[in-house]
């Protein structure tokens, strides 16, 4: 089967066939990438303002060639806006965006973009198999080529049955598998997916990052955004938190965990109680702590031991089955820098943005 590599267009790879998480393989080149200080997305001080409301204020961020990137924030914060002055849908009103080293707009490079909308856009009458091959072609993919891949990912992504079926008459899942291969049949070097996880089940969702880790592995750059961090914590190398169109936090996810830690407590017990409650309260010993029936994210004051919190809690009959002191989570984080103001979108906010 024919196909572009990520690294370098026009060259032609034949491809082996694999099981699931291999089985992607099938449909990308085997090019081994590491990340270097090269490029692919470059946002400086971008600003977009709608009817007097700043969406976007002073933005800028760098995806690096062969980076897994994560444009994260709540609600109305602006991701999908920066995603769609990436992609020239709509236009910066001041600031300058360069993609693989040049000026030129994210429609005229296309070519080399998967790019996954937040609102999914399929023909809807069009028979999936039909479909796919018809976006595939509009990126200069051949028509034998284009059949080749389609008939490949429908198959990897449990479309095989319904690949007649017109794609009004799938289910919503279903419909964003069909997008999710559009977005990837051209084998881009880039990937911009906007919410790509949402609306799927688990079983699904765990299937669909299997096969953005693999695009990744194998040489294409991901930006995506989202507001759930679990998903951005496993996923990423790097990430860029804003919200109300601002930068929050900007760097790679190791070291951001790494600076935010310390004094972190991840807890699980068998079942709640009275004595744990009022242990956590104790404000000379936790600063903080997110807490559930069975399960509490502790960050500690500054000079506690987290030792003699455990001795208490054993002391007072509290049965833990984990206690671990480490770095904090990306959500907790998130949570902390964010706040709950920040959560919670002015209406006119979430009117121009998600």
């Amino acid at each position: 089967m024919a196909g572009r590599s990520y690294a370098r267009r026009g060259s032609a790879h034949r491809l082996d066939a694999l099981s699931f998480r291999s089985q992607t393989a099938s449909l990308v080149p085997v090019i081994p990438v590491t990340m270097v200080h090269d490029p692919i997305i470059e946002l400086d001080r971008v600003t977009k303002q709608y009817s007097g409301h700043t969406a976007v204020r002073d933005l800028s961020l760098n995806v690096q060639r062969g980076a897994v990137y994560g444009l994260l924030g709540p609600n109305g914060a602006g991701k999908t806006t920066t995603l769609r002055m990436i992609m020239n849908i709509i236009v910066p009103d001041r600031g300058n965006i360069r993609l693989f080293g040049s000026g030129s707009a994210g429609r005229d490079l296309s070519h080399m973009i998967g790019y996954l909308p937040e609102e999914r856009g399929l023909y809807r009458k069009m028979r999936v198999f039909d479909v796919l091959v018809f976006l595939a072609e509009t990126k200069g993919v051949s028509r034998r080529v284009a059949k080749e891949q389609a008939s490949e990912w429908i198959d990897k992504l449990g479309l095989g049955d319904w690949s007649r079926t017109a794609v009004n008459d799938l289910s919503k899942g279903m419909q964003q598998k069909v997008q999710f291969i559009a977005t990837v049949l051209h084998q881009p070097e880039l990937l911009i997916l906007d919410e790509p996880f949402s609306g799927f089940d688990p079983v699904n969702t765990q299937r669909m990052k299997d096969v953005v880790v693999e695009l990744a592995h194998r040489g294409a750059t991901v930006l995506f955004s989202t507001h759930i961090m679990e998903q951005a914590e496993k996923l990423c190398d790097s990430v860029c938190i804003i919200s109300r169109g601002q930068t929050v936090l900007d760097g790679r996810v190791a070291e951001i965990r790494r600076e935010h830690g310390g004094r972190t407590v991840t807890l699980s017990v068998d079942g709640g109680s009275e004595a744990l409650s009022r242990l956590l309260a104790d404000r000379t010993v936790v600063a903080r702590a997110d807490q559930y029936p069975q399960y509490a994210e502790l960050e500690l004051v500054e000079g506690a031991d987290p030792q003699r919190l455990l001795a208490a809690m054993v002391q007072e009959g509290v049965r833990v089955r984990r206690f671990e002191v480490g770095e904090a989570s990306l959500h907790k984080i998130f949570v902390d820098l964010v706040g709950v103001d920040a959560a919670t979108p002015r209406a006119e906010e979430a009117e121009q943005d998600a």
